[in-house]
């Protein structure tokens, strides 16, 4: 297609958070209106208007009706963003996930709720690319050399299509200039963290080919010791290489080709400290014996095309690859003892086709375009894993043929003395295979010079194909019968039911495949009050498809169905004080059917499978502001609000029935804020400071024990200084600069958490020619 294109709840609760904020408020307001009309000593972009690009087509964010938060290459700079997720802790209403391995919009976990579901709900885009879910948890995103981030909050089904019911976040990297350009940095902290980066290109061809290279290679300290392998096991090596080429041969046409290569060594993906050691922030333990390691390679390609056809009408087009391998060995006990442990890999290729036709006209503006994507992937898995004997069951069991209720719990009590657990060696192999197919519209008809009408629409057809080849084993022996004595053909009977059981859990499953289609609507109205006042309401419907779920101690694999929202939301834009003080505000309403949910039918640890057996509701709000009160200061705040509750959440399964309605979701705090300023005085001095708050959640997807995973809330302020002159600068960083205690995901029952960063001071060095 693109070849033929070329052709032709603890808000603020404690007095030292509340002076937090005042005096960063205070900050912010004794700047406003003391700060000199000074030049900036960098290139910025505080005076220039903010566009974005994630819907297809290039518009203002004043006209832009989603709510939309951007983060620019001028505020990746003045605040230190150094990956992604410091990006999601300023953004209302997003936060990470499970010690920063995903992330949540509204309350909406980016790969599932309750880990139900084989798609995600919502996607980042590099470049281009959609990034899998495996890719996005364990590739490193970094923001060197980011031109621009912007996150979509809401359904974006019907542009984005295939995994986006939640949201979407956009990734764009700097483009190669006509003119000749390099900058360099070298970081260090005292946690052990540093890295070198360079960046730079310029014209191959004047006005014709220029190309751009960005490389980064960093290192990341250790926290946590583990005294059994006498090492720090979550240190890490980040190499990250991107090179872009833009080809202009006429004023009508241009063509983009970007390679991105990111390669990641060290430990798990997060590494579990143990919370019944003295002192256990600070003093970060993990004492597993087998190795938690992690190695990530994703190679990413994007060829982009664009052609003015007339006036009105443009023709752009984009194909991208992109090939993720990963591989993970963790201790599954985590102890120092062979209990249990596992390997997994994972090996996603996909190839993704688009075209499409941009129109501008006097008062119609829109899109129509049409859309493939083929993704393969497998995950492989080995564990050793130990599983809880089943004493009930095999109480039950004896019961049912014929002994009697005292004798069978007694002849089980026995046979757990000596086989208390069931170690499995356990190994599966997961092939996936999903093609979709769409064609999409968008777009805006302006019935009077303040009113318009939106609408949208997008035919999403869908094959998933999927299936599994596991094997199953018991590792060691079952207790010898001939011990037991007139017990002895009892215990022959239940060495044979368990290993049953087990065998069954090895079995093959074919694969089978799925069709789904969707219809994804999107209409409303917007009204337009002054040049620098509007408001809208949009309705749109979000979708995930179904599929079908491998249950292990079943050895079945259980078909569910797709899962629907319907989004109602309304946004106010508003400029004031000749456009230096943005104000932007959404709200919104969503109901959820036929949620795909994961669900535990109580055989043992491995009988979990996808159902839809959820329905929901979601509602909130967001609010934006951003002042540029002179060319010395600027300064920005947000307020995001959340709320999400399970309306139906029973699982029916012979016996068992289980009613979870009325839960909360995992990772979705009711409160989000963030405030930040920067200052430069006229003799180079810099100074930023910026704070953001999260709200308390639970932190796991086992809904059955929300207070086992219970989080407090956390403020982390963090400040940048330094002097900066034509060509270079100099600073002094800080993350978390009260050292806030914080934990991203605890489980006591299990006494393990995930403990957040603590303070992090650093300096930068910084060229730029």
């Amino acid at each position: 297609m693109f070849l033929g294109f070329m052709m032709s709840s603890k808000l603020l609760s404690t007095s030292a958070l509340t002076g937090v904020w005042a005096a960063l408020a205070c900050v912010c307001a004794s700047a406003a209106f003391a700060a000199p009309d000074a030049p900036a000593q960098v290139p910025g972009d505080a005076a220039v208007e903010v566009v974005v690009t994630g819907q297809k087509v290039s518009r203002s964010l004043q006209k832009t009706t989603d709510s939309v938060a951007v983060t620019s290459a001028r505020k990746i700079q003045d605040e230190n963003l150094q990956d992604i997720y410091d990006v999601f802790a300023r953004t209302a209403n997003v936060t990470e996930t499970y010690g920063g391995t995903g992330f949540s919009i509204r309350g909406i976990r980016n790969d599932s709720i309750t880990g139900g579901g084989a798609g995600s709900l919502s996607t980042i885009y590099f470049d281009g690319a959609a990034l899998p879910d495996g890719a996005v948890a364990s590739t490193p995103l970094d923001m060197w050399d980011v031109r621009q981030v912007e996150v979509y909050r809401g359904p974006q089904s019907t542009l984005q299509g295939l995994n986006a019911l939640a949201g979407a976040v956009i990734i764009t990297s700097v483009d190669p200039s006509n003119a000749w350009n390099v900058k360099a940095r070298v970081m260090g902290a005292d946690s052990g963290d540093r890295s070198v980066a360079v960046a730079g290109g310029g014209p191959l061809v004047a006005d014709k080919l220029a190309f751009r290279i960005a490389l980064e290679d960093s290192h990341t300290g250790g926290l946590v010791y583990n005294p059994t392998r006498k090492a720090y096991v979550d240190e890490s090596d980040v190499l990250n290489a991107r090179a872009k080429l833009v080809w202009t041969p006429t004023v009508n046409v241009k063509v983009g080709l970007t390679l991105s290569h990111v390669e990641r060594d060290g430990g798990y993906l997060y590494t579990y400290s143990r919370t019944d050691v003295p002192n256990w922030y600070d003093n970060r333990t993990d004492y597993s014996n087998s190795p938690n390691d992690g190695r990530n390679r994703t190679d990413i390609a994007t060829l982009k095309g664009d052609y003015n056809l007339s006036d009105r009408w443009t023709m752009s087009a984009v194909a991208s690859w992109n090939h993720v391998k990963t591989y993970g060995s963790y201790d599954g006990d985590y102890t120092a003892a062979d209990v249990a442990y596992g390997v997994n890999r994972f090996e996603d290729k996909t190839f993704s086709q688009e075209l499409r036709f941009n129109y501008k006209g006097n008062r119609l503006n829109g899109l129509i375009g049409v859309y493939h994507v083929k993704r393969d992937s497998a995950t492989v898995t080995a564990s050793l894993t130990n599983v809880a004997l089943p004493k009930t069951t095999l109480a039950n069991a004896l019961i049912a043929y014929g002994l009697p209720a005292t004798t069978a719990r007694a002849v089980v009590d026995l046979y757990a003395a000596a086989f208390p657990v069931i170690p499995v060696d356990f190994a599966a192999n997961t092939p996936q295979t999903t093609e979709n197919a769409a064609i999409f519209a968008d777009g805006t008809y302006q019935v009077t010079d303040k009113l318009s009408l939106i609408g949208g629409l997008r035919y999403d057809y869908e094959d998933y194909t999927t299936g599994t080849s596991a094997t199953a084993k018991l590792k060691g022996a079952y207790p010898d019968p001939a011990g037991y004595g007139a017990y002895a053909p009892l215990i022959t009977a239940l060495n044979g039911a368990i290993d049953a059981q087990v065998t069954s859990a090895g079995q093959t499953t074919p694969a089978s495949t799925r069709t789904f289609r969707a219809f994804l609507p999107k209409a409303g109205v917007k009204y337009t009050f002054t040049p620098d006042i509007s408001g809208s309401f949009t309705v749109q419907r979000g979708y995930r498809a179904g599929g079908s779920s491998v249950n292990t101690a079943r050895s079945s694999v259980v078909a569910y169905d797709p899962e629907y929202t319907w989004n109602y939301e309304a946004s106010l834009r508003s400029a004031w004080f000749d456009g230096s003080l943005i104000v932007n505000a959404n709200a919104y309403y969503i109901d959820w059917t036929d949620q795909q949910v994961l669900v535990n039918l109580g055989l043992n640890a491995y009988d979990y499978q996808t159902e839809n057996a959820g329905k929901s509701h979601l509602y909130g709000f967001e609010v934006e502001a951003s002042q540029r009160v002179s060319s010395a200061f600027q300064w920005y705040g947000s307020l995001g609000y959340s709320r999400t509750k399970f309306d139906e959440f029973v699982v029916k399964k012979g016996s068992l029935f289980a009613d979870y309605t009325d839960a909360e979701f995992a990772y979705a705090p009711h409160y989000t804020v963030a405030l930040g300023g920067t200052y430069r005085w006229t003799n180079g001095i810099f100074a930023n400071l910026n704070a953001n708050y999260s709200a308390g959640a639970y932190s796991g997807t086992d809904v059955t024990e929300q207070a086992s995973y219970d989080v407090d809330a956390k403020t982390l302020v963090n400040a940048k200084v330094g002097y900066e002159a034509e060509h270079w600068g100099l600073y002094l960083y800080a993350s978390n600069l009260f050292d806030e205690r914080y934990v991203s995901y605890y489980r006591d029952s299990f006494n393990l958490g995930l403990p957040g960063a603590p303070r992090k001071i650093g300096i930068s060095l910084e060229t730029r020619w």
